[in-house]
């Protein structure tokens, strides 16, 4: 894999990821770096993003809502987003023995180098809200 240059746009953006510590978008990073980089471009976030996720710096944790979000936290752990306010959170679970589960026929019949595993429902707050509007009613 080739080396990429450790550029002040890469920092910010990487800090920015970082900071924002919410799984976020490319348009989200791009929201937070242009306030203290006026002059970076979508497309300078948009490329650097997808090379941070390739060279391995950044997780592209997938599509949420018709967006690709980044975690900064690349060590093996699946996500958790709320149907309710789209907030995407960490899941600290082992499944470790999911391709396993899969199945022999699965394992014989694919090369499995990876997985995503995402859990969607209400995060604790919405199902809280929820409760409430429905005591009200």
């Amino acid at each position: 894999m080739e080396k990429r240059r450790n550029t002040l746009q890469r920092k910010l953006i990487f800090d920015a990821v970082r900071a924002l510590n919410i799984h976020a978008s490319a348009e989200q990073v791009y929201g937070y770096v242009v306030q203290m980089y006026p002059n970076i471009s979508k497309a300078t976030i948009y490329r650097n993003l997808n090379q941070m996720a390739e060279s391995g710096e950044l997780l592209n944790i997938g599509d949420f809502d018709d967006a690709a979000h980044y975690d900064h936290n690349c060590h093996k752990h699946y996500h958790f987003m709320c149907e309710d306010c789209k907030q995407i959170l960490d899941v600290d679970a082992d499944f470790s023995d999911i391709i396993s589960r899969a199945g022999v026929n699965a394992i014989d019949r694919f090369d499995i180098t990876g997985y995503r595993l995402t859990f969607s429902g209400l995060c604790h707050e919405c199902k809280q809200r929820r409760m409430e509007n429905a005591q009200c009613l």
